[in-house]
């Protein structure tokens, strides 16, 4: 049953990371295309890429195992 609950991590944290990096890409086309960007939407834009790592930390921490000192 781990190795099922191990293997749904690594894909879920691929994706995650997928999406961050393409993020990451879509706000630095935005930002170099035009002096006029909309604002609100690069806040939005950066607020999900926040979101997103966060969740990336909380399944990495998941994955390593809890050890009895």
């Amino acid at each position: 049953m781990d190795g099922i609950l191990n293997d749904e991590l690594i894909v879920r944290l691929k994706a995650l990371r997928i999406e961050h990096r393409n993020l990451d890409d879509e706000i630095s086309q935005l930002m170099a295309e035009t002096p006029y960007v909309d604002q609100l939407l690069i806040q939005r834009l950066k607020k999900r890429k926040l979101w997103l790592k966060d969740a990336i930390v909380k399944l990495e921490s998941k994955r390593i195992p809890d050890l009895d000192a």
